[in-house]
């Protein structure tokens, strides 16, 4: 039996910037109001996770300059991992590199080989303002390394190189969503 509401359950679907948005292409800001309104981002950013079949989502995808992003996602084992993590910080990424495909909300359709870390650690804090520390392997830790590369102005396109790079690019740019890449 649940003793919480469902995360995004009160939540408002919130717009979803595309790639070449500016807010996606920047750093974020830091948060320092633990109030309401960040409570009320958190639950919205849930429920335009959930509404647009994500694991993942950061603040700026929905427009939102901050350093926040939420979660659900399972790791490799099949374990389910929920949340949200405020002005997060990725404290270790290591272990083996896999090159395994990598999509995004803000690129939708689209997806590339991406190499990331098997292991991640991230630590911030919860929009209580309590710290968290979140510890992630497999799928889950690509997860957490993908979100703190969106509150740090970086999409998964910006870790390829060469052909890889050039045709996600291409793609983005022919996709009925795009945006020209090269003004970013």
């Amino acid at each position: 039996m649940r003793n919480r509401p469902i995360p995004g359950s009160s939540g408002r679907v919130r717009p979803m910037s595309l790639f070449g948005a500016p807010v996606l292409h920047s750093p974020c800001d830091e948060v320092t109001d633990f109030g309401p309104p960040l409570a009320r981002l958190v639950e919205d950013m849930f429920a335009t996770m959930y509404a647009a079949n994500g694991v993942g989502l950061a603040a700026n995808q929905v427009g939102v300059p901050l350093r926040v992003f939420v979660y659900d996602c399972p790791d490799d084992d099949e374990v389910r991992h929920l949340g949200h993590i405020v002005n997060p910080v990725l404290t270790e990424a290591d272990g083996i590199t896999v090159r395994g495909p990598e999509g995004c909300l803000s690129l939708p359709g689209l997806e590339a080989g991406t190499a990331r870390f098997d292991h991640a650690v991230v630590e911030g804090r919860n929009a209580a303002g309590e710290p968290v520390r979140v510890t992630g392997t497999g799928w889950f830790a690509r997860c957490l390394q993908h979100e703190c590369d969106h509150v740090d102005g970086r999409v998964y396109t910006d870790r390829l190189t060469g052909l890889r790079r050039s045709r996600a690019l291409r793609a983005a740019r022919r996709a009925p969503w795009g945006r020209p890449a090269g003004g970013s």
